[in-house]
């Protein structure tokens, strides 16, 4: 949970920060409930949402992460919430290859959370075997910031070949991108998302 900047110092780089994080940012309290809520910290996240809202024109996995930043702090204010945001267009995802599928999901990996489905998650369920070969394509690519946002995906997808040998293929695209944050925060996030996980 994003903490706020108790000294008054010009918190301008921060809110750019947690936006870029964006519902990453409070993925370790989303997945545990227990904690109790930081309102600072979401506070910290409303401003944030507030300074860089994108406007009607910016590319569309701009609005769905500026929507996921939103839904995560209203599900964290109240497990139910009453109201939410409308979701944005997916149309631009429908009949997509499955390579730009994979590319696009992995940019939306914040919406890889357990029991928040949206038109995205969606899309990705109707579409298992698609994003697994996407993950296989992007570790043969190198690309590990891709294979590992689809293989966070992949953990909450059903009907995923069982051949695909995803913890297998997590391990290793952690260990090649181990110096990348980015792929460290997917892959983790990835395994404490899997059934049966320890959170």
């Amino acid at each position: 949970m994003p903490r706020a900047n108790s000294q008054g110092h010009d918190e301008r780089l921060t809110l750019a920060a947690l936006r870029i994080l964006g519902a990453d940012a409070l993925l370790p309290a989303a997945l545990s409930p227990e904690q109790p809520v930081d309102e600072a910290g979401l506070a910290l996240m409303d401003r944030s949402l507030l300074a860089h809202t994108p406007s009607a024109t910016a590319p569309a996995t701009a609005l769905w992460s500026h929507w996921a930043m939103d839904r995560a702090v209203r599900r964290l204010r109240s497990p139910s919430p009453t109201t939410c945001a409308p979701e944005p267009d997916t149309q631009w995802l429908h009949g997509t290859s499955w390579q730009m599928l994979t590319h696009q999901l992995a940019v939306l990996s914040a919406l890889a959370v357990p029991g928040a489905a949206c038109g995205v998650s969606h899309l990705a369920a109707s579409r298992p075997v698609d994003v697994a070969r996407g993950f296989v394509r992007a570790v043969r690519r190198r690309d590990w910031l891709q294979a590992a946002g689809a293989g966070r995906w992949l953990t909450l997808l059903d009907g995923v070949p069982p051949s695909l040998g995803l913890d297998t293929g997590l391990e290793f695209v952690a260990q090649m991108g181990a110096p990348d944050a980015r792929v460290a925060l997917q892959v983790q996030a990835a395994r404490m998302l899997r059934p049966g996980a320890a959170q």
